[in-house]
This record gives C-alpha cells, sequence and structure tokens, in this order.
C-alpha cells in the first residue's frame, strides 16, 4: 500500500501544508504503511524545500526509516517506512 498526498492544490497557504503533511505521516504511521509519495510540484523548488524541512524536524524524522528524492522527477518525494 502507497499512500499519495499532492499539494498542487494548496502550495501557497504554508499552516495548511504542515497539517496536510503531518496528516498523511500520522496515517501512514497507523496504517503501517511502508511508502508516502509526496507530490511538491516542479515550480521553483521551494515547496519542495519547505517539504524536506518538514521532514527534518526531530519528532517527524523518528516515525520514518528514510526519503528518497526521484531521480527522474524532481517533484516528487518518497518518504519509506520500515516496520517490524
Amino acid at each position: 500500500m502507497k499512500l499519495k498526498l499532492d499539494l498542487h492544490d494548496i502550495y501557497n497557504r504554508g499552516g495548511e501544508i504542515d497539517r496536510a503533511l503531518r496528516a498523511i505521516i500520522d496515517e501512514a504511521v497507523a496504517k503501517k504503511a511502508p511508502l508516502v509519495e509526496i507530490i511538491p510540484g516542479k515550480g521553483s523548488g521551494q515547496l519542495k524545500k519547505h517539504v524536506l524541512r518538514f521532514l527534518e524536524r526531530k519528532d517527524v524524522k523518528a516515525l520514518y526509516h528514510r526519503v528518497e528524492k526521484d531521480k527522474d522527477n524532481f517533484g516528487r518525494v518518497f518518504v519509506h517506512f520500515r516496520w517490524k
């Protein structure tokens, strides 16, 4: 199961972006999903930086295994989880 979050619709609303990111991470933890795909889009790269900064927060970083930036598509980030 892969969860997906497309940020195109809320790209200019910082508070909503953080809430959406937190919600998808919490959903992945609750459902024990192995992968979350976050789509900030290509644009100027500011939204992707915001997403990566969110994922680097200590409280969030403790929840996932690793982050993978898609080498073929700049506008996509994968968050991998490891469940025992």
